[in-house]
């Protein structure tokens, strides 16, 4: 049910509703050493580590170890932004009660001394081996209690779009509109079985932009946000404006439960393909899922998160926030597909440094987390690979 971004909700955007507090006082986190991490810490913030070369270099021991300027300055960026929440009343109350060793102030004092290592150190290596001394490493108990966690990863799209409905852009995207308490409209009462809409609906007069394709639209809900490029050439950006109060249900799961594919094959890529061959499936399986998003322009702002700051592509991860600490420091070691220069798509397992900034109605439980990966077509090709285990740890400051 969760093998790719297509089969879960999205996270960008999506406020949970219970935040780390006691709940976490048992945290599915226990303290390892560094030399667990097979792969080193952070392989991409080494100028060679984007190129072809990579791997060869690496694994004949003569990785370059000059700065990746490009990848460190995006960590930087993450790693602002997670200040910037920690500094919130909202992380306060997000925070409170919390009887974990994941406390407000140390999570600050642990990302504070980092950036000034990320900054500092010469090389990559010598920010490796300052981690070590200064920092301890907890691992996530994984959805076995023995560290295994499983990577989806999910993007924004950018789809065409126009602002006014023609023959050609059918479906739209909607306004929140008043919605009673409990009991809210199905999908099939929101937008009928086709997705386009009917008069008596409680949505006619909400609509927002139109698309040409309905599971285009449909994966705009399942992402939370999207550039959208218009008619006339510019670029709209939408954001994640509510929802219906009704669990999500994957239509990559629904193909799985009725043998169409089997779980471990199921990818973005042949779930678009699947349905451009079978359109008419869509009136089947999209009304299975009841929770229905609502959007706001955003004026070409970046995609948020939950924690209500900017998502970094390839540096934002999404958990569970009521087991995983909001706005923390993060490695994880994970399958991570990579656009090569040849234009090929490369998955290989990767260590990287991330932050904990983003959830997702799909992402429970101390064994899942989402990667958002950027955004446009190659981040949501990207996105649509990543299906596999790997590993989460979190970084704490030494007492």
């Amino acid at each position: 049910m969760k093998n790719s971004l297509a089969i879960k909700i999205s996270s960008i955007s999506v406020v949970a509703t219970v935040f780390f507090s006691s709940i976490a006082t048992a945290a599915p986190l226990k303290a390892v050493r560094f030399d667990e991490v097979k792969l080193g810490l952070d392989e991409r913030l080494s100028s060679d580590c984007e190129s072809e070369r990579c791997s060869l270099v690496r694994d004949n021991g003569l990785l370059d170890n000059k700065w990746n300027e490009v990848s460190r300055n995006n960590l930087k960026q993450a790693i602002d932004n997670s200040l910037y929440y920690l500094s919130t009343p909202k992380a306060a109350k997000d925070y409170h009660q919390s009887q974990s060793k994941f406390d407000l102030a140390r999570v600050r004092r642990s990302l504070v001394r980092f950036r000034q290592l990320l900054l500092t150190s010469n090389s990559p290596a010598d920010l490796a081996q300052a981690v070590e001394a200064e920092f301890v490493l907890y691992q996530s108990i994984g959805k076995d209690r023995l560290g295994t966690v499983e990577f989806t990863g999910y993007f924004e799209p950018l789809f065409k779009a126009s602002r006014v409905p023609t023959a050609e852009y059918r479906y739209p995207l909607y306004r929140l509109p008043t919605l009673a308490e409990g009991n809210h409209p199905t999908r099939i009462e929101l937008e009928g079985t086709d997705g386009l809409g009917n008069a008596r609906s409680i949505l006619a007069g909400y609509e927002l932009v139109w698309l040409r394709d309905r599971l285009e639209a449909y994966l705009v809900q399942v992402q939370g946000a999207a550039k959208l490029q218009l008619t006339d050439g510019t670029i709209m950006s939408v954001g994640y404006g509510g929802s219906t109060d009704y669990p999500y249900v994957s239509i990559g799961g629904e193909l799985v439960k009725d043998s169409v594919f089997a779980k471990e094959e199921l990818s973005l890529p042949k779930l678009i393909n699947y349905f451009k061959e079978h359109p008419d499936l869509l009136d089947k399986y999209i009304p299975r899922n009841n929770r229905f998003i609502f959007f706001r322009e955003t004026n070409g702002a970046a995609p948020t998160g939950s924690l209500g700051v900017p998502v970094t592509g390839d540096r934002t991860i999404a958990t569970d926030k009521s087991l995983m600490p909001p706005g923390a420091l993060a490695l994880i070691v994970a399958p991570i597909p990579k656009a090569m220069p040849t234009g090929e798509i490369a998955t290989k397992t990767t260590s990287q440094y991330v932050l904990d900034q983003d959830t997702g109605s799909a992402i429970k439980g101390a064994g899942r987390v989402d990667i958002f990966l950027g955004s446009g077509a190659i981040a949501g090709e990207r996105a649509g690979r990543l299906n596999g285990t790997g590993k989460l740890y979190y970084l704490l400051l030494k007492e």
